[in-house]
């Protein structure tokens, strides 16, 4: 008879598609550490039966035009609202049909998690761009323009050529690729929520850099978003060079 120890060791070395098999062996077994144990992994595959079909719905715009189209990329950016920093625009190619379990809208993840998902899209994604727009560039032609550029960037970035863009409700303008915004894409789309996932890390990567520097802002608290704390700052102790002056009139 195997004690408990050694179940749960059976359980951890199976692939999930296994456990049932291990649920049926031990669902005799009248030791209480053994019943309470398998109820801990029926509950644990529940839970990662339900976040795959979560991930599966966030392929649903993948499937649909992978029909037509043979490299889709999602693209999304961080940081169009805050005070301070660049804004950063991310490209993703997944490769067809990658799920990456706790993937989603980077906003509905924990900055540990992020940083997480960002080094596993980074090794499993086909290609990866960067791109972005400086606090200069975006005082120059406008935040919208400027998101616009960091977009272009991103997708330059690619060393692979997509031939369809899911991007997080925008259309970018001179683009010469088919695109496609979808209204809260980075909820409904894989490929969108991997890009938000790389621009948010990168740009809050760069915000803790930026705290070092300047370190009066609290940046790697607020990212250079208008916290309260932030905007006393300002007002103590005026702008620095990362700030966006068209953002900041009213609080210097």
């Amino acid at each position: 008879m195997y004690s408990i120890k050694e179940i749960k060791q059976q359980f951890e070395k199976a692939e999930k598609e296994q456990w049932h098999a291990l649920f049926s062996q031990y669902t005799t077994d009248e030791r209480v550490g053994v019943k309470k144990l398998v109820e801990q992994y029926k509950r644990k595959l529940q839970s990662h039966e339900k976040e795959q079909q979560r991930l599966q719905s966030m392929l649903t715009f993948e499937r649909k035009y992978g029909v037509q189209y043979s490299c889709i990329c999602g693209v999304d950016e961080a940081g169009r609202g805050p005070f301070a920093g660049p804004v950063v625009a991310g490209a993703v190619v997944l490769p067809v049909g990658l799920t990456i379990e706790g993937l989603n809208d980077s906003k509905k993840v924990s900055a540990k998690k992020r940083e997480e998902l960002f080094e596993e899209i980074k090794e499993k994604a086909v290609s990866v761009g960067i791109g972005m727009s400086s606090p200069a560039r975006i005082d120059e032609i406008n935040i919208l323009r400027a998101t616009y550029e960091a977009m272009k960037h991103a997708i330059e970035d690619l060393h692979v050529v997509p031939d369809l863009l899911l991007n997080d409700a925008v259309t970018i303008p001179d683009v010469p690729i088919r695109q496609l915004g979808i209204v809260k894409g980075d909820s409904q789309s894989l490929s969108i929520a991997a890009a938000s996932i790389m621009a948010k890390v990168t740009r809050d990567r760069l915000m803790l850099e930026y705290a070092e520097l300047y370190p009066q802002y609290g940046f790697e608290r607020n990212k250079g978003y208008g916290s309260e704390e932030h905007r006393a700052a300002l007002k103590t102790h005026g702008p620095c060079p990362i700030h966006r002056k068209t953002f900041i009139h009213a609080w210097i």
